[in-house]
């Protein structure tokens, strides 16, 4: 594709020399990337600036260059200046991969938690229905038997729409992708026609980025606000922030809940720890649904699916039927087997809410004890550790805290804000992450719930100047074999 078809529907602010239109072979915002042909688009990130590195760039074979920032560039090289470049990038990968949001259904999920447990649902939901969807999430990004590792929620804009166009190709008729506060914020998905949209929840998280839980809540919205009248968005009733997004989209609306006023609601529930069960009412559903979830949370996450396909046309017998035999979510309250008479499961919460979500649900699941380890990600929201320490210790009989990412944090700094919100003394400390996981193991008794918090399907620790491999469901196996 030309270099002008490309940026045709960018607003220019100025170019420093008359435009050399060529075929432009690809687009990279990381100079390292860059090869003969290529448009190179200067992001200034969060650590680093893209226009320290156009001269880079340009040595490895940048014809042109998109800059925010009037900068020293070689006369032979087309410079556009653009007044945003994250939103100029957006709009030139669409282009340049064919917009392939406009011939496949992309599904947007936003909110602070559910969003890759719903993602998992509605995969579900679509096979048993004899679609090909593919998925773009937090675990990973997936479509057939390709499955690639996830290193961001939600991709950059050149990799989501490089993938878009692979799985149009492979046949695909729906994509779905979390959609991260951060992602909408920095612009990566402003050039994506979003056939549907979903939000969740909204409680405390990433205000290390946002600063403000209205600027988190704003960049959420914005998902809502980008809807045209012909899409439909479906949304939590019972979240406070449910009722301003309903003001700011041209979407058609669904909503579902567990209390009154929802178009969808949930009634009777039934909790056990193997399965949920509930009945649902409105807009001509009456049914009984049951899926191998457990907890409330999941309730509004089974829900949220459910309306997206009433919302769909989907056949709600189809949806009935995926649901109970609706598999496991990696790292989302995973069950690990063993021969201790003890219930394990890992899970990926890590706000205070989540955890609040997942200890009331194994709460009402048992009588006996519940023992949680636990810990908070360095360089992230600090505000939050001492409510999450809290949070753990007034619902768990027991907590351990321990390791979870430190980063480039002191460890043991991350575990004294996490205290300074215990007032109970049900707790103890040890950094040490696989030793705390054989502590919670040896303190457990039949019938006791554990509960190993935090990183979920994640198979790696972030240390300060290295990352290990570490998964909590490999490490509560290698523990219960050495106790066996």
């Amino acid at each position: 594709m030309k270099l002008t078809e490309i940026i045709k529907f960018l607003d220019v602010d100025s170019l420093t020399c008359p435009l050399e239109d060529f075929q432009v072979k690809g687009i990279s915002c990381d100079s390292r990337k860059v090869a003969d042909g290529y448009l190179f688009v200067a992001i200034a990130g969060t650590k680093e600036d893209g226009h320290r590195f156009i001269n880079e760039a340009i040595q490895c074979g940048a014809k042109a260059v998109i800059v925010q920032n009037k900068t020293m560039i070689p006369q032979e090289i087309t410079a556009i200046t653009v007044g945003d470049c994250r939103s100029a990038l957006a709009k030139i990968s669409a282009e340049f991969y064919g917009n392939p949001s406009g011939k496949i259904k992309v599904v947007g999920i936003t909110g602070t938690n559910g969003k890759t447990t719903v993602s998992y649902l509605i995969e579900a939901i679509l096979k048993e229905a004899n679609y090909l969807p593919a998925v773009i999430g937090t675990v990973e990004y997936r479509f057939k038997d390709k499955r690639i590792p996830s290193l961001n929620t939600t991709p950059g804009p050149l990799e989501i729409q490089s993938m878009l166009s692979w799985m149009l190709k492979e046949g695909a008729d729906y994509a779905i992708m979390e959609v991260s506060s951060h992602a909408l914020d920095q612009n990566r998905t402003e050039a994506i026609n979003f056939h549907s949209a979903i939000f969740t929840n909204l409680t405390q998280d990433h205000l290390d980025y946002h600063k403000t839980k209205e600027n988190y809540f704003q960049a959420k919205a914005k998902l809502f606000k980008n809807m045209t009248r012909g899409s439909f968005v479906i949304i939590n009733n019972d979240d406070p922030s449910g009722d301003r997004l309903k003001k700011i989209t041209v979407a058609r609306k669904i909503t579902y809940g567990i209390k009154d006023g929802a178009d969808i609601l949930a009634r009777d529930i039934r909790l056990d720890i193997s399965h949920t069960e509930f009945s649902v009412s409105g807009l001509n559903l009456k049914m009984r649904l049951e899926a191998p979830l457990i907890g409330r949370h999941n309730v509004y996450n089974i829900l949220a699916a459910l309306a997206w396909a009433k919302g769909e046309g989907i056949d709600p017998v189809i949806v009935k039927s995926a649901m109970e035999k609706f598999p496991c979510v990696p790292g989302r309250l995973e069950g690990v087997d063993n021969n201790n008479g003890i219930l394990i499961f890992v899970d990926y919460a890590h706000t205070e809410d989540a955890l609040n979500n997942v200890i009331r649900s194994l709460r009402e699941c048992t009588k006996k004890r519940v023992i949680v380890v636990f810990g908070c990600g360095g360089e992230r929201d600090k505000t939050k550790r001492p409510k999450m320490g809290r949070a753990v210790t007034e619902l768990a009989d027991f907590a351990i805290i321990t390791n979870d990412n430190p980063r480039s944090e002191d460890p043991e700094q991350i575990i004294e804000d996490i205290k300074k919100g215990i007032t109970r003394d049900n707790y103890c400390v040890i950094p040490d992450r696989r030793e705390a996981i054989g502590r919670a193991l040896s303190l457990a008794r039949k019938g006791d719930i554990i509960l190993v918090a935090g990183k979920g399907h994640e198979s790696y620790q972030i240390l300060k100047d290295k990352t290990i491999p570490f998964d909590d469901r490999q490490a509560i196996r290698q523990c219960l074999k050495s106790m066996n």
